[in-house]
């Protein structure tokens, strides 16, 4: 039996009074009174006719539509994470696949076999049909030296085809806030107060930025505090890389340091500018090396082998054999070689009559005179080579070829910022001077996109 609908509806009586007021009797009613009020009529429902209405619905086929949905051919989509002593069999277990000949192309064919080097905790998706054969696998690649890419294993015809194409990444800008509490940058990073700790690399970027001004063994004490912006690149909610930091605030000892990234939109040119625009890169870095500590200043002592007492003309910074050195300054490699009681030693010609030399390396990073280097490359590493006791890095500055105490020396500031580029850099800094005044005092932090 058909199911009945009903419809309820009221049928008005045709038949209505209606009132005509003259046009001339409303005009004079108008003159004499000024204004004409009217009340709402009110209808009486009761005498309102009732009729119902029946309609016959036909009811779909459940039948046809089951079968048309078994005709088709199921798809689904399966996700999981890398795990350590992972085979590709047990990972495409994992993944709901039981396809032979897709293990035997992920095996062979060398694009695809990179699947195999993913991480711990990296994520696979896979799309399968209803009897577990492959249809798709695709997986987010990583590397240090190369921008990530996606790798794609999919079906073709009757065999496998592997692709690589660029991540589409999603690009987040990160605020950080944090306090040093016992002198040691890493460990205020490493610190999970907000919900994560700031990337290793973000943190050899705020050493870079700010080791002109600042030595960051020496230097630091507890109260200390920074804000940091940088970027992030996200691929499926998960994190792929970090990019550069777009500003950065250090208060030690309570002197306040800041800097922007400003890249010129006209001269393509970037580098770290203070909030009024003088730029940070200072011609000669405070220290060739990242974390060490003077050993012997420049000044008269008793020299560790002769005995005799001679004037020291250079620092030495004692540090581990293998610590990188860095190039104070953009130069010319002018010396690179074995220099009888310095051992093997680099001398770099900078600008004007400035050079450096940097003495009893365990080796030389490559250099050959008249190579050109930039300000922190690595140039060599901490040794004990040649007239040493120990290993550690003996420094010279030398002005017009005579050696110099470079901590006497006022800082050598790089060329400033035309007019220019000047006014598009305020524009810059006027972000992320509000991205700083968003950053509590207290080290607590905010995250924006």
């Amino acid at each position: 039996m058909n199911p009945i609908h009903k419809i309820t509806g009221k049928l008005a009586n045709t038949s209505r009074k209606t009132r005509i007021v003259g046009a001339g009797a409303l005009a004079l009613a108008l003159c004499a009174f000024g204004a004409v009020a009217t009340a709402p009529v009110t209808q009486d429902d009761s005498d309102v006719q009732v009729v119902s209405v029946a309609e016959n619905l036909a009811l779909p086929n459940l039948s046809d539509q089951i079968a048309a949905l078994q005709q088709d051919e199921q798809q689904f989509i399966h996700e999981e994470r890398v795990r350590a002593g992972d085979s590709v069999g047990t990972m495409l277990g994992r993944l709901g696949v039981n396809d032979a000949q897709a293990q035997n192309f992920i095996r062979s064919n060398k694009l695809a076999r990179r699947i195999l080097s993913l991480k711990n905790g990296k994520r696979l998706q896979a799309e399968t049909d209803e009897n577990g054969q492959l249809l798709s696998l695709r997986a987010t690649l990583t590397d240090k030296n190369s921008a990530p890419t996606t790798l794609t294993i999919a079906r073709h015809g009757d065999g496998f085809k592997a692709s690589e194409a660029p991540a589409k990444l999603e690009r987040r800008v990160e605020m950080r806030s944090r306090e040093i509490v016992n002198s040691s940058l890493y460990a205020a990073t490493d610190a999970n107060v907000d919900g994560g700790s700031i990337p290793d690399s973000v943190v050899g970027e705020i050493i870079k930025m700010f080791s002109t001004n600042i030595d960051f063994r020496d230097d630091l004490k507890r109260g200390d505090r920074f804000n940091v912006v940088y970027e992030t690149f996200w691929l499926d909610g998960e994190l792929v890389k970090t990019g550069r930091i777009l500003a950065g605030e250090f208060i030690n000892r309570g002197t306040s340091y800041q800097a922007v990234w400003f890249e010129d939109p006209v001269t393509k040119q970037g580098g770290y500018y203070s909030l009024d625009g003088k730029s940070l890169k200072k011609a000669f870095l405070k220290s060739p090396l990242e974390f060490s500590r003077v050993s012997s200043g420049f000044a008269n002592r008793v020299h560790p082998i002769s005995g005799q007492w001679k004037a020291h003309k250079g620092i030495d910074y004692a540090a581990p054999t293998g610590t990188p050195i860095r190039a104070a300054g953009d130069g010319v490699v002018d010396f690179a070689g074995v220099s009888n009681g310095y051992g093997n030693m680099v001398v770099l010609k900078h600008w004007s009559n400035y050079s450096t030399a940097y003495a009893h390396m365990s080796r030389i990073n490559g250099l050959r005179k008249g190579a050109k280097v930039s300000q922190g490359q690595v140039i060599g590493f901490v040794g004990s080579t040649g007239w040493s006791t120990g290993a550690h890095l003996h420094y010279e500055f030398r002005v017009a070829n005579v050696a110099r105490d470079p901590r006497g020396l006022k800082d050598l500031m790089a060329a400033p910022l035309s007019k220019g580029e000047l006014a598009r850099f305020r524009m810059a800094a006027a972000e992320m001077n509000h991205r700083f005044s968003l950053l509590t005092p207290g080290g607590n932090a905010m995250a924006a996109r």
